[in-house]
């Protein structure tokens, strides 16, 4: 490294999805919204809800990377996030101290934060479960962090194999988190009717006695499978 950082690196100002387009994906499956992206979308499966009860989310991502042991950019992703906007943390998987607790999540809830997300640990489950906000993270850890940057906030960035950027929708539920891009959301939309029809129709069938998927029989008749004894 030539030079030493700016301490914290900030886009304040960057593109977001309207109001409509967000509500249009408020109170859906994850698992809908990734049929309507072609299977895919959702972040590692490691990041949890650190509370089952507190667990589903949607909104606008802010997104923000911490550099080792340290919360200066969640605590800056917070003071630029508005109501319904989702705080986002990446910290390329570090985990020897956390990155969030209830102090932070609290400040977060009385700014109008819908939920935090990041692929670090977190600590105070107990409070954090008071607090009430949707907390998604990779592990739980008492160890605490400082507060000296550097970090960034606003910028691209990838979390649990996943690139999210700010203005992105980002909605979660007990299946998981998942990322849709803010130049295909109403591609994504468009979609999202013919993922409802498709599992109403499917959940009917199951639900009247349907004992095999269509493509299964094809499958059988096909004469490409081998039988051995």
């Amino acid at each position: 490294m030539i030079e030493e950082p700016p301490v914290l690196t900030l886009r304040r100002n960057f593109a977001r999805p309207t109001a409509a387009q967000v509500a249009a994906f408020k109170g859906l499956q994850t698992g809908f919204v990734i049929d309507a992206m072609n299977g895919r979308g959702a972040m590692d499966g490691r990041i949890k809800p650190v509370s089952e009860a507190q667990s589903t989310f949607c909104g606008v991502a802010v997104t923000c990377h911490a550099g080792p042991a340290d919360v200066m950019a969640p605590f800056a992703a917070i003071e630029i996030a508005g109501p319904g906007d989702i705080v986002v943390v990446a910290t390329d998987g570090y985990v020897e101290t956390a990155v969030s607790g209830d102090i932070m999540l609290g400040i977060a809830q009385n700014r109008g934060v819908e939920a935090f997300v990041t692929d670090g640990y977190v600590r105070d489950v107990v409070g954090i479960r008071q607090v009430g906000l949707p907390c998604f993270c990779s592990g739980i850890t008492p160890n605490s962090p400082a507060c000296h940057g550097p970090g960034t906030v606003g910028q691209k960035i990838v979390l649990g194999g996943v690139s999210v950027d700010s203005g992105d929708i980002i909605l979660g539920d007990l299946d998981g988190v998942v990322i849709v891009p803010l130049a295909i959301i109403d591609t994504v939309i468009a979609q999202l009717d013919v993922v409802r029809a498709a599992e109403a129709e499917l959940e009917a069938k199951v639900k009247a006695g349907l004992k095999s998927m269509p493509f299964m029989d094809d499958l059988f008749k096909s004469g490409k499978i081998k039988e051995i004894d």
